[in-house]
């Protein structure tokens, strides 16, 4: 039973706020424009006229929209969530699917290859996509041989000697695909009874723990060498807030999962180095600090937001401060002349970049809200 507005904290009326602007505005919105109802799959961008922005089609977006209608299910909207999943796997199956079993990165609107490249980041994206719609849909009982076979794939060709996979690319040695890959075998594990899942959650969480995240101060850096040690140069030297906030998020999750003794301690400091990345007088978390936590990057995009509320609600349940300072400044973005759209970029001199939304922030703000609901970490 919702209690009475007058008898909500804070936090309780915020989150209802959010998940209204959601369910009216958002989710209606990127259906009905969003997708590409003639063509299939979904659109990358609507731009601030209502419009969507006819261009290519990637394959972590289409995988990135699966996941917010699926998880727009479970949080209760009564619009046609089903019908917006089963749109997004099938445009993802028949146009991004290689014969490997892994998704390439690039299609043209109507579904022909434009760049057969499958990187770690987008299989990661396909098989948290696959896990929320196994979720959502009981009756898809293909999808996970489809996300079993995709893992498989990527064990054989992708695993690296010292332990994770490599990326393809100029950076093929890095933190955030693995973060994902820990997201998505998460989500896997907590549906399934094939071991798999766990056992790559808790080899990639292995990899952060004695690789990714600085020993003395406890950040976690970006970049690395073929050995896991930080990338030369100022590659090496990069920290974004959001991902702190984000793993932090991930290894007090993995942690309560596993009940791993450090992990509870190590998700605390990555939060508070998050913090450090927060600008005070504009009130949102920045892209990016040097290795000694000094800014690198002032100008502010959505996502980051949205993983220091996640990080708030999970590590500090008792205290509704952070989380509403992330929300505040998650809200400064939602400024469109089109209710249910969003801005990307804040500068540094306080004002928005003039750009399309685009769709990739969806499964951030949708992922946030999901966690606002549940206000706890799932053992």
């Amino acid at each position: 039973m919702t209690l009475p507005a007058r008898n909500q904290s804070k936090l309780q009326r915020a989150a209802a706020e959010l998940e209204r602007w959601l369910f009216d505005d958002a989710l209606p919105l990127w259906w009905r424009t969003g997708a590409d109802h003639a063509g299939g799959g979904f659109h990358d961008a609507i731009d601030h006229s209502g419009q969507p922005v006819v261009s290519h089609r990637r394959g972590r977006v289409q995988a990135r929209q699966i996941y917010v209608y699926a998880a727009a299910g479970h949080l209760g909207w009564n619009g046609p969530w089903g019908e917006a999943v089963e749109h997004g796997l099938s445009f993802l199956t028949d146009s991004h699917l290689r014969a490997d079993g892994l998704i390439r990165t690039l299609v043209a609107p109507g579904g022909a290859s434009l760049d057969e490249t499958a990187t770690l980041y987008d299989q990661a994206f396909a098989l948290l996509a696959l896990a929320a719609a196994r979720k959502a849909l009981p009756d898809r009982a293909d999808l996970e041989p489809m996300a079993r076979r995709l893992l498989g794939e990527l064990q054989r060709s992708r695993r690296h000697g010292p332990g994770g996979y490599v990326e393809v690319g100029e950076q093929p040695f890095q933190a955030n695909a693995h973060m994902h890959l820990l997201e998505a075998a998460l989500a896997w594990s907590e549906i399934s009874n094939d071991s798999i899942w766990i056992t790559t959650a808790d080899e990639v969480s292995a990899l952060a723990l004695d690789h990714f995240i600085d020993p003395e101060g406890g950040f976690l850096r970006e970049f690395y060498d073929h050995q896991w040690r930080p990338r030369a140069g100022d590659d090496g030297r990069l920290v974004e807030p959001g991902h702190q906030f984000e793993w932090a998020w991930l290894m007090a999750r993995w942690g309560a999962r596993r009940r791993h003794p450090r992990a509870s301690a190590i998700a605390s400091r990555l939060f508070e180095t998050g913090l450090r990345g927060v600008d005070a007088k504009r009130g949102v978390a920045v892209n990016a600090l040097w290795d000694d936590l000094s800014p690198r990057d002032d100008a502010a995009r959505l996502w980051p937001q949205t993983e220091w509320l996640k990080a708030a609600v999970a590590l500090a349940p008792g205290d509704e401060t952070h989380a509403l300072a992330a929300i505040q400044g998650l809200r400064k973005y939602f400024d469109s002349p089109i209710r249910g759209l969003w801005r990307d970029t804040l500068r540094a001199d306080g004002r928005f970049r003039a750009e399309p939304a685009p769709a990739s922030s969806f499964y951030h703000i949708v992922c946030a809200i999901l966690v606002l609901r549940e206000g706890r970490i799932q053992a």
